[in-house]
């Protein structure tokens, strides 16, 4: 059973090793934090908490660091987030301002993320599963292709380019565009690629040829919007934090690559009431990413829930790093609702 006070000695070595990288000793505590007590107290609560698998000396008469185990603990039991600086929260507000679009917005929410925080930045695009289609427009290129755009009521646009296989007028141009409309506007992304595929499914007509080419490449387009997205930026960081891994920084590397380790972890990590999380070292082994924490915060989409966060070291300020992605989580949430205010 951990003290009160070994709570407050356990904060003082994660605080101390993050930010010195070096084992934290019974003396330097005494010495750095207004404890009130003797150096040999400190060493007693320190024992305890390496009874309790907290803390663990990593050579013979050294200090002491924290184990995933006590990492979590000082997550469980943070009195309160590290508020962010004027400064930091100008540079999310100006960063953030006038996005072009929802791929754009997301682009300069990992890039803000990663630079208050010195870590790779996550963050996963709204789901577009239960959102409608309210606009479809084709813009003829050539008499045998066409611009095809898709808009959702969640945000989501697509742009794609199909090959018709025969030559289309204006006058066919216009009846494509008004079919394709009555097929799919105003339905939800899954009763709309329903209503294609029936099409597909149905006795292939001659004069029907270039309508079917187009509905095969809208449904794929529609299955996209009902994918699961990751951006990231900084994997550049693990390079310059390579000596912060216990191991290889490869398992990490591939995830960031194939993302769908990612999309996983991050869907199953349970929230506080705050809406943020964190999963730490060991607790990521399954994902083949025991060397690395991931924190998170929930922003709300007009679709639903989604979330933005950091992954990096065991060693990372969780503190920080948790504040840095609820502030960003919120500006998200303020803008997305903006958006969706002003169609």
């Amino acid at each position: 059973m951990v003290t009160d006070r070994g709570l407050q000695v356990l904060r003082a070595i994660v605080q101390d090793y993050v930010e010195t990288h070096e084992p934290v000793g019974s003396r330097s505590i005494v010495d750095r934090h207004s404890f009130g007590v003797s150096a040999a107290t400190i060493r007693n609560d320190m024992a305890l908490l390496e009874d309790e698998e907290l803390i663990t000396a990593p050579h013979t008469s050294s200090g002491r660091v924290p184990t995933d185990k006590g990492y979590r603990v000082f997550v469980n039991h943070l009195a309160q987030l590290r508020p962010l600086s004027t400064a930091q929260r100008s540079a999310i507000e100006s960063f953030l301002g006038t996005p072009a679009d929802l791929d754009d917005l997301m682009v300069r929410t990992v890039r803000v993320l990663t630079q208050l925080t010195g870590q790779v930045a996550l963050a996963q695009y709204p789901s577009f599963a239960r959102a409608r289609v309210t606009h479809v427009e084709l813009v003829g290129l050539a008499p045998n292709r066409l611009l095809i755009v898709l808009v959702t009521d969640a945000g989501g646009v697509s742009q794609r380019i199909a090959q018709l296989g025969v030559d289309v007028d204006e006058t066919g141009l216009a009846l494509l565009r008004a079919r394709m409309s009555e097929l799919i506007t105003g339905r939800a992304i899954g009763e709309a690629s329903d209503r294609l595929q029936s099409l597909l499914d149905g006795e292939e007509l001659p004069s029907e040829r270039a309508l079917r080419t187009l509905a095969g490449v809208v449904m794929d387009e529609l299955g996209g919007f009902r994918q699961e997205r990751l951006v990231m930026a900084g994997a550049a960081t693990l390079a310059r934090r390579e000596h912060d891994f216990r191991g290889s920084i490869h398992p990490l590397l591939e995830a960031i690559e194939e993302q769908v380790t990612l999309l996983r972890l991050m869907s199953e990590m349970v929230t506080d009431e705050h809406g943020l999380a964190a999963s730490i070292g060991t607790e990521n082994a399954s994902f083949g990413l025991g060397e690395a924490s991931i924190v998170t915060s929930n922003y709300a989409a007009p679709s639903g829930m989604a979330r933005v966060g950091v992954m990096g070291p065991t060693r990372m300020d969780y503190p920080s790093n948790l504040a840095a992605a609820r502030a960003v989580a919120r500006y998200l949430t303020r803008m997305l609702d903006e958006d969706e205010a002003s169609r």
